[in-house]
């Protein structure tokens, strides 16, 4: 009966997993991939060649020679064998390029059979036509290039430009730049407590969801028949999707953690946080990013975090800003973390967001810690609770957003002060040559010291100096 019932979760598993149910999506959304038809010469030499998860073309003798190898090695391996085939299957974000032995103009590549049993696979558009007799209206290549490889990735074609739009905000609202933003505005312009003890479970969410990319080693949706309208983080892993962690896990900690302290409808709150959560899940499947099961996993995964931190929050929040020990335990904590992290695979962009988040942990917490021993930036007494929501109006809206514009003209300035004084001081500390930025950064030792040197003092700064900066200015 147990075997049974774990069968059937695998095989669920193996079709939630399956990458044409994201193609099927993509299709019916509007987004059509330029994917040429191969020529019988062409299907021939491809024959040598086998695609992996991730869209990149991996030899078979290579492969089962690797199974079981985890990291630079994998890595590596398929960097080499996309450079080596790109002409036969494409480049690795899912557009395929165009060889001289594809089929003519006009023609779609055939339906594919899937892993899953599916025969109605979904039908891309010729690379040569563009879909629509050539019309090239609505083609778009990917916004951000590739972390690793500097691939600016291939045209796609985009029919339905509100969904397209629709998903890139919605992506854009699990990603670290938004809560370099997000953040602040809550903590100038809001609530200093609440936004301190949802930045706590951002930082340990994406630490567990990063480190568990690593350890699992899935590589991204298989390209084609997967068209990959983003491919910024396309050789990162991808179980489960971290985007669908932080877009789950910030919006649901919000409303557990104003509901009682402000005032509010309770299915206001919670509107919110399902739709925000919601959004940035599926937006994640649009890009090509996630299988279904990778967001399902990531949405649950978070869920479970955050309901092993919320009970000891206020906990946290006391020791960090009363205790005498917490600098010295939020420094070796949050670079402990970050060692570990650095230990579980080779560079990638998950392993420097990491550290960024856990650097912005750091300099946030030891900022609050200060204000709370100088007696600055106090919470309201608790005799005021529960918090009831100001009425907008011009002037309100006004001083908010000059808050933020002052505030983040500053953080941009440290940030550019630190980047520019960072990177030659930690490879001079290390013996790595700093000529080549891009190359240094993937020495560990660099891309630590950098991001906690940079992302730590911009995290201090917020909380610390930008709020006397405003009392300067009397727009407190």
């Amino acid at each position: 009966m147990a075997s049974a019932v774990i069968q059937r979760v695998i095989c669920l598993c193996n079709y939630l997993q399956d990458p044409y149910h994201v193609a099927r999506f993509q299709q019916r959304c509007g987004v059509k991939g330029t994917f040429p038809r191969k020529s019988p010469e062409t299907e021939k030499e491809a024959g040598e060649l086998e695609l992996s998860p991730n869209g990149a073309c991996m030899r078979r003798g290579q492969e089962e020679g690797e199974q079981g190898v985890k990291g630079p090695q994998l890595r590596k391996s398929a960097n080499t064998s996309v450079r080596k085939s790109e002409n036969i299957h494409g480049s690795p974000n899912g557009a395929a390029a165009v060889s001289s032995t594809d089929t003519p103009d006009g023609e779609s590549a055939e339906p594919t059979k899937s892993s899953s049993g599916l025969s109605d696979a979904p039908k891309q558009i010729s690379s040569s036509t563009g879909g629509k007799k050539g019309d090239s209206r609505g083609r778009v290549k990917p916004l951000r290039k590739n972390s690793l490889t500097g691939d600016i990735g291939q045209e796609f074609i985009i029919e339905n430009k509100f969904l397209f739009y629709l998903f890139t905000v919605g992506t854009e609202l699990g990603n670290e730049m938004f809560f370099i933003v997000f953040f602040p505005f809550l903590m100038w312009n809001v609530d200093a407590y609440v936004t301190r003890q949802v930045i706590v479970v951002w930082v340990w969410v994406l630490f567990f969801g990063q480190s568990t990319k690593d350890l699992v080693g899935w590589t991204r949706p298989a390209s084609p028949p997967v068209v990959k309208v983003e491919v910024f983080y396309n050789f990162e892993y991808s179980m489960p999707s971290v985007h669908a962690m932080t877009g789950t896990s910030v919006p649901f900690c919000l409303f557990l953690l104003t509901y009682n302290r402000w005032e509010y409808p309770f299915l206001f709150g919670l509107s919110v946080a399902i739709c925000w959560s919601f959004l940035v899940c599926i937006s994640r499947i649009y890009m090509g990013m996630h299988s279904v099961l990778e967001v399902i996993v990531g949405f649950l995964y978070s869920l479970l975090i955050l309901a092993a931190f919320h009970p000891v929050l206020d906990v946290i929040d006391t020791f960090y800003l009363s205790s005498s020990s917490a600098p010295l335990v939020i420094l070796l904590l949050h670079v402990g973390l970050a060692l570990v992290a650095f230990s579980l695979d080779s560079w990638s962009t998950s392993r420097g967001d990491t550290a960024q988040a856990l650097a912005t942990g750091a300099g946030g917490a030891l900022a609050c810690h200060l204000n709370h021993q100088l007696g600055l930036q106090p919470d309201p007494p608790l005799s005021s609770l529960p918090l009831k929501l100001p009425v907008i109006d011009r002037a309100l809206l006004g001083r908010s957003l000059l808050r933020l514009l002052v505030g983040v003209t500053v953080l941009l300035a440290v940030r550019a002060v630190m980047k520019a004084v960072a990177i030659p001081l930690a490879c001079r500390l290390f013996g790595v040559p700093s000529d080549d930025v891009r190359k240094a950064r993937q020495n560990a030792n660099v891309e630590l010291t950098y991001r906690f040197l940079v992302y730590g003092t911009v995290a201090f700064c917020c909380v610390f100096l930008v709020p006397l900066f405003f009392d300067y200015l009397n727009l407190s």
